[in-house]
């Protein structure tokens, strides 16, 4: 929350800083130039930011993946939870300590299985703020290039 609040403050702040220093910078070329070179590290700037966020998230999902976060829910509090009758039977029938015990190995496998693929999930929705915006990235970069040679 925290985050937002400052990227919503700190964006529009270097955005304004850059078009400045972009017109100062760029003024005896004339203003179509300015706007090229501003129309051209904007995008630099928003593909490589897209890139950045797209690696970021897939770190933190292949931790995800490697080792998922534990399982929160302690055996005492599963068993306290299905002898209350607050998690139902299949049947109805009260099941026996060692029946309770391999019903909650199986709940923590199912989460931690639960768990890997959505982060296998998160880093196949990743790679595609890596594979989009990259292309783009190296054309203006090239772009950008150009334009300083000239």
């Amino acid at each position: 929350m925290i985050a937002y609040s400052l990227l919503s403050i700190f964006l529009p702040a270097v955005l304004l800083i850059f078009i400045v220093v972009s017109v100062v910078k760029y003024k005896d070329k004339g203003g179509e130039a300015v706007i090229r070179h501003l129309y051209t590290y904007l995008v630099l700037f928003a593909t490589l930011m897209m890139v950045i966020g797209g690696g970021i998230s897939i770190f933190m999902a292949a931790a995800d993946l490697i080792s998922p976060p534990s399982y929160y829910q302690s055996y005492d509090d599963y068993k306290m939870m299905k002898e209350s009758g607050k998690i139902p039977n299949e049947n109805g029938e009260k099941l026996t300590e060692k029946e309770l015990r391999a019903n909650y190995e199986q709940a923590v496998e199912d989460q931690k299985n639960q768990t890997r693929g959505q982060a296998k999930n998160q880093i196949i929705k990743s790679l595609g703020f890596i594979i989009i915006p990259l292309p783009i990235f190296l054309y203006f970069n090239s772009l950008r290039k150009k334009q300083n040679d000239i």
